[in-house]
């Protein structure tokens, strides 16, 4: 059910409450937008004129520095209201695909400085976490799985309450490193909106809808969908279908990116133009006591103003919220033998000064076909120098038979040991058919994958959630070895060019790409 505020003077692409709001979006990833919630509160010529259209004021938020190169420079203007408006229900925006300076100028009713002095927040939240050290989380490489936590029914929490930190590396006052944060909340924000000054989060719902709301717009977010909000944006989450857990990963010091796509070329993984930014809505209502909770250096503090932060007219720049429809991500895979690295299914990476190593990646394993001939098709047995953090958003991971559940997660640290359990091996190399192409699907799993070596928090490492007996999936794994065994030998390139002609994917034995695959074997 929609927060009483969101149903005082709202205006937008919809009026009233959430279940009559009408969502529309603007398309593309790093794009210049310009939004308006009532026509003509966009300056013509200038971002912050003497007097602004319809008496707002011009506040821009800056996600670079100043001097950042061009193509690196985000920024948003917002424009901000001080007077009664007449009011057209219509959203004018356009996207342009600039070179970019990350900002946004903003144009709203009153600016966001106008609010009583930050003090921590009491009680204190004591698990959220900005600085990973000896003295807050701990080290260890052992192989670490938990069960999906159920969301209380009681006491009351909204996205704030329930917000816990998991893991993560660095410093969010250093500006370098990140968090793994999970979620369980069963109400809605009200009277307050959150505000994440150290990084930028990306948010991923598993069980409930998120209807998030920001001083750009609203954003609906179903599970298999994902939600980017980026540092410095005030927000309030409601929950549309009730409660809701899920996943958050922050980064400290830079933005999401698209990967590299290198040799797969112009077309696949996640495109552009999939990404929606929200249009210009605002609410224009007087307050008192309205509370901005602010996360700073991984603690809270608050301060009251007396209007909703949500009283942005129009705005344009490049720096903007944006989600994500999972489904409609474009994997690649392998066609003939051997198994692809899980970094052929990045969505989005956070890229450090190191060319190829990233701060962090989000990876996905969606529904895709399976045609490697002659090949372990399940993820194979790994030690990284990056570290994962796994999570299921439904169904079952193709390399996890047991106890890998949706709202789970696992962490594998750097160089430490894991893969398929005993299960999936076994089951995987006793199949009659396990050259014939099948089709995975009914899964969705997901990797938060990191060059910085996670420290875990206590209360991670104490919850009941946690599998104890995670090792022991891999305990049963037996030994198939034995050097007079003659049933399994070692494929050649010319034999599986056979095999392969024998079912009919390539051209016959008189061929070129035959004849070419012979000499390669001489």
């Amino acid at each position: 059910m929609a927060s009483p505020r969101r149903k005082q003077q709202q205006h937008g692409d919809g009026d009233g409450d959430d279940d009559s709001y009408s969502f529309r979006y603007l398309s593309g990833l790093g794009n210049s937008f310009t939004s308006e919630a009532v026509p003509g509160s966009l300056p013509g010529a200038q971002n912050s004129p003497l007097v602004c259209p319809l008496g707002l004021y011009a506040e821009q938020l800056s996600g670079t520095p100043f001097t950042a190169p061009r193509a690196r420079n985000l920024r948003t203007y917002h424009l901000l209201v001080v007077v009664s408006l007449s009011l057209s229900q219509e959203s004018k925006s356009k996207g342009a695909s600039f070179n970019f300076f990350l900002c946004r100028w903003l144009y709203r009713i009153k600016p966001s400085v106008t609010h009583e002095p930050f003090h921590p927040c009491q009680p204190a939240h004591r698990r959220l976490i900005g600085e990973f050290d000896r003295t807050t989380t701990v080290a260890t490489p052992t192989q670490l799985r938990w069960a999906p936590a159920d969301v209380p029914q009681a006491p009351p929490l909204d996205f704030i309450d329930g917000l816990y930190t998991v893991c993560g590396a660095g410093s969010s006052f250093l500006r370098h490193g990140y968090a793994v944060h999970m979620y369980a909340a069963n109400k809605s924000m009200d009277g307050c909106a959150f505000c994440n000054a150290d990084g930028d989060f990306l948010i991923v719902p598993q069980q409930g809808k998120l209807l998030v709301t920001t001083e750009c717009g609203k954003l609906l977010v179903p599970p298999g969908e994902i939600v980017v909000i980026p540092q410095g944006f005030r927000f309030a989450v409601d929950l549309p279908d009730g409660p809701s857990r899920g996943y958050v990963s922050e980064i400290f010091g830079t933005h999401f990116q698209l990967p590299d796509l290198g040799p797969i070329g112009a077309n696949g993984l996640a495109s552009a133009r999939d990404f929606l930014s929200p249009t210009a809505w605002f609410e224009q209502a007087h307050r008192p006591g309205y509370t901005i909770v602010q996360k700073y250096g991984g603690e809270l503090f608050t301060a009251t103003q007396d209007f909703s932060p949500f009283n942005v007219v129009a705005w344009h720049g490049n720096y903007v919220p944006y989600k994500y429809d999972l489904s409609k991500f474009c994997p690649f895979n392998t066609v003939l033998f051997d198994h692809a690295d899980p970094s052929v299914n990045t969505v989005l990476t956070a890229p450090t000064d190191k060319p190829g190593v990233a701060l962090l990646d989000f990876v996905i394993f969606p529904p895709r076909w399976l045609v490697a001939e002659n090949t372990f098709r399940p993820p194979y047995y790994h030690r990284n120098c990056m570290s994962e953090f796994m999570g299921l958003i439904y169904g079952i991971y193709e390399a996890k038979a047991d106890g890998f559940l949706p709202g789970g997660a696992s962490l594998h640290s750097c160089m430490t040991p894991h893969g398929p359990d005993t299960k999936t091996y076994e089951a995987t190399i006793s199949r009659p058919d396990a050259n014939e192409p099948s089709r995975l699907s009914g899964t969705l799993a997901f990797m938060f994958e990191s060059a910085l070596i996670p420290r875990v928090c206590q209360w991670a490492l104490d919850s009941p959630s946690r599998d104890l007996d995670y090792y022991r999936c891999w305990i049963g794994l037996k030994s198939h070895f034995s050097h007079h065994d003659t049933g399994r030998q070692p494929v050649n390139l010319q034999t599986r060019m056979a095999q392969t002609s024998s079912h009919h994917y390539l051209p016959s034995s008189t061929s070129k790409f035959t004849q070419i695959s012979q000499v390669a074997t001489e």
